[in-house]
């Protein structure tokens, strides 16, 4: 049995949840339920992030206290977690005492290792960033993220030897698998390659007060990046570990990150700096997912192309929502969605897809077998669906279960049991007794990605019974 540690990023509650933090959850939990079904035992971690300056200005400009308007967002991520149907372990809030004072540990770690110290800095800043840009790094002038020209700040702040960990940072992203897709490890290598200034982990408590407090200076508060990456190992109980989770899953066992392709430099180099810094074990492996957008744009409310997670699951149902985020978002880069696209995937796949063949085979075992089929003895699964999930491919382990799917539809259409029944009962219950046991299977498959429909499925085989219609029609 492995042990597995996985964690998706903490959305930053300035707004409410879309579509993209959707994805990178039901992503990582997709992978997280494989890997229970594959018998490891699984910590999976979510969360909230809220310090930083654009929570206390959306706060200030909502009217809101601080804290109820983070309070109000935590329970809506909450809320989403629940209509996604997410298996996680631990849902983290920063705003928690127990990680303040995990950050406050890391800091002063990273302190003792001669890595954190202050000065006076004159740069360019980015609210939507929460940090400094380097002139290399603007386009146009212009933040390359949010598409403003940052502003032009001088405060005395604490900085983080980023510099000292160059050569590590190579040797830690030398390995293959380190980061996924492979094309995203590259990233990392030649911006590392580029060399690495040291940045700014603290802010002026007088300029910004909603923050962690930084050890030993009360005129200072944590920047947001370095208090919120400490979520992945304050969720575990570090550093007192009382329960043993830090060092089972994190020190023991596998280290699994999910975050979008915008982090890259926080989750891949900054993040794991840090840990060197303060001893600790570096992930293992951070998996970087694209961006939806919509008509070839980006969603913005400007546009008018912005699709809620809780419209879909209104429309489609919370199984059929994660189906068409698993099997018709690439797993790695930037995917398209629509309505149009959305409808037709849905009825072709599902409706007229696995919902009909179901409906098909069960309606021929109702009527024609005695009871229903034995239950299965568990098995192992196909090589080609379980590397496909292994390698966080859930459009392809999907891929392969739906042509599972069409090739059992095509042997009802050749084999005819239900001619073959009523000339040769005992051939036709065979082969209508093998079609159910085949579709069992397939609900075994489906049980990472849609868990739900993989229970319904079970149990209709096993209770000899057509079910009430899966994936009802859209207008």
């Amino acid at each position: 049995m492995r042990t597995l540690y996985l964690t998706t990023t903490l959305p930053y509650v300035n707004s409410d949840p879309h579509v993209g933090h959707a994805l990178e959850f039901v992503q990582a939990d997709a992978f997280a339920r494989w890997r229970r079904l594959s018998g490891d035992e699984v910590f999976f971690n979510t969360g909230t992030d809220e310090h930083g300056q654009k929570i206390l200005e959306a706060a200030q400009k909502s009217g809101e206290d601080v804290g109820a308007y983070v309070d109000h967002y935590a329970e809506e991520f909450k809320k989403l977690g629940a209509t996604l149907n997410l298996s996680y372990d631990a849902f983290i809030r920063t705003t928690d005492p127990k990680h303040i004072a995990a950050a406050q540990e890391l800091w002063k770690r990273c302190g003792a290792a001669g890595d954190i110290y202050k000065k006076e800095y004159e740069g360019l800043y980015c609210v939507g960033c929460e940090r400094f840009l380097t002139e290399k790094e603007l386009v146009d002038g212009k933040c390359p993220i949010h598409g403003v020209a940052p502003v032009p700040l001088k405060e005395e702040n604490y900085f983080f030897r980023f510099s000292k960990y160059q050569d590590r940072l190579l040797a830690y992203l030398a390995r293959e698998g380190s980061v996924l897709p492979e094309w995203r490890r590259e990233e990392a290598m030649q911006f590392v390659k580029s060399g690495l200034e040291d940045f700014s982990v603290s802010r002026d408590k007088s300029r910004l007060s909603w923050g962690v407090p930084v050890p030993d200076d009360e005129g200072q508060v944590m920047y947001v990046w370095f208090d919120a990456l400490t979520n992945y190992i304050s969720t575990l109980g570090w550093p007192d570990d009382s329960e043993g989770n830090f060092k089972r899953f994190w020190q023991n066992g596998e280290v699994v990150q999910v975050a979008g392709k915008d982090q890259v430099r926080f989750q891949s180099l900054m993040w794991q700096a840090m840990l060197m810094s303060a001893g600790i074990k570096n992930t293992d492996t951070v998996v970087y997912h694209g961006f939806i957008n919509s008509g070839g744009q980006k969603m913005s409310k400007s546009l008018g192309n912005v699709i809620s997670p809780y419209e879909l699951v209104a429309r489609y149902g919370t199984d059929a929502t994660r189906y068409l985020l698993l099997a018709h978002m690439h797993p790695f880069e930037d995917s398209d969605m629509t309505w149009a696209k959305l409808d037709e995937w849905y009825t072709a796949d599902l409706a007229n897809g696995l919902g009909n063949l179901v409906a098909r085979i069960m309606k021929l075992a109702e009527d024609n077998l005695d009871g229903p089929i034995e239950r299965p003895e568990p098995a192992g699964f196909p090589d080609e669906y379980s590397a496909a999930l292994e390698r966080h491919d859930s459009a392809g382990a999907l891929s392969y279960v739906w042509s599972k799917i069409q090739s059992l539809d095509q042997s009802i259409t050749e084999t005819q049991p239900f001619k073959v029944v009523k000339t040769d009962a005992e051939k036709g219950r065979r082969l209508i007794a093998d079609m159910a046991l085949e579709l069992y299977t397939i609900a075994r498959m489906l049980n990472p990605c849609m868990p739900a429909t993989s229970a319904t499925i079970k149990e209709t085989v096993l209770a000899n019974k057509k079910p009430e219609t899966l994936f009802p029609r859209k207008e």
